[in-house]
């Protein structure tokens, strides 16, 4: 029915062909109201997990809080910016969305294994720059799975339905976690904060597996849809050989740069390098339509990455105050050994 109505639309008409969409337009807006409903349970439950960490380390401390300010956009500012992350992810073709897929795995996969001891620091700062990434897996996973359904756009609303539902009830978590959390967590009378106060450091590790799983079916769904647009296997190694060789020397650049420069220059910096390379690879062997997409992909990363630099700085200092409450730690514990020893 809907493509009966779309048909009409005078869009082939007036607009080149690189401007038009890949899908119907209420598959691409339900698709992209998915992927914004993903960003925003993943910055809801992290923002969780920072603020349970950090009342955490004020009760070891019996210190004062130095950074329970971070609050999400609230309001209207905050709703603007959940409706433009899914227009962006409505406009982004399935193409482009899956070649930011495999980009980001390939980072993320690369990066956990040059780590080291800074794995924890990494994994927290991979999770808040896959915002973007997480929005495009869930819209390439959804056009993957869904392609060839008679009754698609009513799968599609299903969940659509179900993703606002668990954002929503993300989001009431964070503000219950951080307006009571506190209160509730002192005097045990909360189920909700009680269950966070006895297991919330599990918190973490759910968000991991949880990405992980997203993430391979979205390189599987990615793989079968950039496959799709070439005729022969030549046509295809013509492709993924500049990719590879292309994301290879890219990721060993960031890595670099990841050490040098402070976290929030450094997440910026990689945004701009990997999609200008994703750019400059599309203008050699793409088309118009996915420089396009590559240009909005551009808007979609700064408007997860910008209202989410608390979250940045965060875990780059995580680490810090981590080192300096072991250190007042063994500073305490050092005089006792002493007087133990001059007791002997």
């Amino acid at each position: 029915m809907f493509s009966f109505i779309t048909s009409f639309l005078p869009t082939s008409y007036f607009l080149p062909g690189w401007l038009t969409l890949d899908a119907n337009p209420l598959d691409g807006l339900l698709q992209g109201l998915v992927g914004a409903c993903g960003i925003s349970v993943l910055c809801s439950l992290l923002r969780v997990h920072l603020l349970l960490e950090e009342s955490s380390r004020e009760k070891n401390e019996n210190g004062t809080s130095s950074s329970g300010q971070r609050r999400p956009a609230n309001g209207v500012a905050g709703l603007l910016q959940f409706f433009f992350v899914t227009g962006i992810l409505a406009v982004v073709g399935s193409r482009v969305a899956s070649l930011v897929v495999l980009e980001f795995c390939l980072r993320a996969v690369s990066g956990l294994v040059t780590a080291g001891p800074d794995s924890r620091k990494f994994l927290q700062q991979l999770l808040v720059q896959s915002q973007f990434s997480l929005g495009c897996a869930l819209s390439c996973s959804l056009n993957f799975l869904h392609e060839g359904a008679p009754q698609r756009w009513l799968c599609l609303l299903l969940a659509a339905a179900l993703s606002w539902f668990l954002a929503r009830q993300a989001a009431a978590l964070l503000r219950h976690v951080t307006a009571l959390y506190k209160l509730h967590s002192s005097h045990n009378y909360c189920g909700i904060c009680i269950s966070l106060l006895t297991s919330g450091w599990y918190l973490l590790p759910v968000l991991c597996r949880t990405m992980t799983i997203t993430f391979s079916v979205a390189v599987l769904a990615g793989v079968s849809i950039i496959n799709q647009q070439f005729l022969s296997a030549t046509e295809a190694l013509r492709f993924w050989t500049p990719l590879t060789i292309c994301y290879t020397l890219l990721v060993v650049y960031m890595q670099e740069e990841q050490h040098r420069l402070p976290s929030s220059q450094a997440v910026i910096n990689a945004v701009v390098v990997r999609l200008g390379g994703l750019m400059v690879l599309m203008l050699t062997v793409g088309r118009w339509a996915d420089v396009f997409h590559i240009l909005m992909c551009f808007l979609g990363e700064a408007s997860c990455l910008f209202p989410a630099n608390d979250l940045l700085d965060a875990a780059s200092s995580q680490d810090e105050e981590d080192y300096t409450h072991y250190a007042r730690r063994d500073r305490r514990q050092k005089p006792r050994t002493h007087q133990k020893e001059h007791q002997r």
